[in-house]
């Protein structure tokens, strides 16, 4: 990590010496066999948990500023680490080992008439720039995802995290040199000053793709400043929708997981649609649940009418991702409605439906153009340890050039590899 005695008065330069050192790590890490990235992964595992002392020690100093910078209760659970936590960003990174190399894969192989085999191989993508909000394991999961797919990346975390990302960037830095990997290959913006991610969104000649993974006004700042490509998703507005054909037991459990476990993750549900033949019973049965933990609901005359506790809501609550113990909830009375008010309100990250009728649900999963689409499981599963994936860098709700939980292959492009034996066109 730089001293902030050490960095150039200039910001421009500071952006262009992270820049120009991130595009020169980047060609020799394209090149790092997959043995050392791999212990390069095995040994930052293990160097967060024999130092989770003082990385518990940062993050207390970040947690205690958390409320004068504006930050809620999710977002300081987001922002928090403890042990357990430590331990599973340790195990992330384990994961990551053990998946395949997706640099040097041969994804396909053809031979033409003419006896030219063709050869389709994954390779990097170069530099990447990500950009994101509060939460210190991306950090780690960010950086493993990128070095094991041969990318260098500068990582610019908020002002709200920053002890703790700069002790978690040190050790990752320190294990990169140690293992005769390019120790620019991760590199952390030492400012939290916000002009210098326009700097950085304007060096298209050195970064190749930013990932911005934060609030909406980050996303749309990102999306509007930079001149290389964005992969991003803006909302996480997920849906759950209880079939009239639903087991309502296993509708209560999905929708209390999908709501409460993580409230201030963006595959948390933000809206419930309830199919009017059960709501008279369902919706009485899931409002007290919702109540007991915490949970404000928002909800259209007849959910008022069910549930004396919910206040109204407006158009804007069914578009609204809270990240919050709020639930916009709706009736609705047929499939038909529920998918039109999930393209009209959603965001295409995550929609689940809960029914036992297979129709209904291959007609839901057909027509409902998410990233992910759920049957009878939380949104919370669209994630990519859970998809086996091991981590991820984010979910996108883009469709060009990735889509959902983006893991190694897709911090990855390919090129063609031609083999001839004196073949010429004619």
């Amino acid at each position: 990590m730089i001293a902030p005695s050490d960095l150039p008065n200039d910001l421009r330069t500071l952006c262009e010496q992270l820049a120009g050192r991130a595009r020169s790590a980047a060609r020799k890490l394209a090149q790092a066999p997959t043995f050392r990235k791999n212990h390069w992964l095995l040994a930052c595992a293990e160097a967060i948990e024999k130092q989770q002392s003082p990385i518990l020690e940062a993050n207390a100093k970040d947690v205690a500023a958390a409320s004068s910078v504006g930050l809620t209760a999710a977002a300081i659970d987001r922002l928090t680490l403890n042990p357990q936590r430590l331990r599973a960003i340790a195990d992330s990174l384990r994961q990551v080992a053990a998946l395949p190399d997706p640099v040097g894969e041969i994804r396909e192989v053809t031979q033409r008439p003419n006896g030219l085999q063709v050869f389709k191989v994954g390779v990097p993508l170069g530099v990447i720039l990500f950009i994101y909000e509060s939460r210190p394991n991306v950090t780690v999961d960010a950086a493993g995802l990128c070095v094991k797919s041969g990318n260098a990346v500068i990582l610019r975390g908020g002002k709200e995290a920053f002890h703790t990302n700069s002790i978690l960037h040190e050790m990752l830095r320190l294990q990169l040199a140690e293992h005769e990997l390019p120790p620019e290959a991760v590199q952390l913006v030492p400012t939290t000053d916000r002009d210098a991610v326009g700097y950085l969104l304007r060096m298209k000649d050195e970064i190749d793709l930013v990932i911005p993974r934060g609030g909406k006004s980050l996303i749309q700042r990102v999306t509007t400043e930079a001149a290389m490509p964005v992969l991003k998703h803006f909302d996480g507005v997920c849906h759950v929708y209880v079939d009239a054909a639903a087991d309502l037991s296993m509708a209560e459990k999905i929708v209390l997981n999908a709501k409460c476990q993580r409230p201030g993750t963006c595959n948390a549900a933000e809206c419930l649609l309830v199919h009017r033949s059960v709501a008279a019973t369902f919706l009485p049965r899931i409002g007290t649940l919702l109540l007991a933990h915490g949970v404000e609901l928002r909800g259209c005359h007849e959910t008022c009418r069910l549930i004396p506790a919910a206040r109204a809501a407006c158009a804007d609550d069914y578009r609204t991702e809270y990240l919050d113990l709020i639930l916009s909830v709706k009736v609705i009375e047929s499939l038909d409605e529920a998918i039109d008010h999930i393209h009209a309100y959603g965001s295409h990250h995550t929609d689940a439906i809960i029914t036992t009728d297979i129709r209904t649900a291959h007609e839901f999963t057909r027509r409902v153009d998410s990233a992910a689409v759920m049957i009878n499981a939380s949104t919370r599963f669209n994630d990519g340890y859970e998809l086996g994936l091991g981590a991820e860098i984010g979910i996108s709700t883009d469709r060009f050039h990735a889509r959902g939980p983006c893991g190694l292959r897709e911090l990855t492009t390919y090129k063609y590899i031609v083999h001839g034996n004196g073949h010429i066109r004619e």
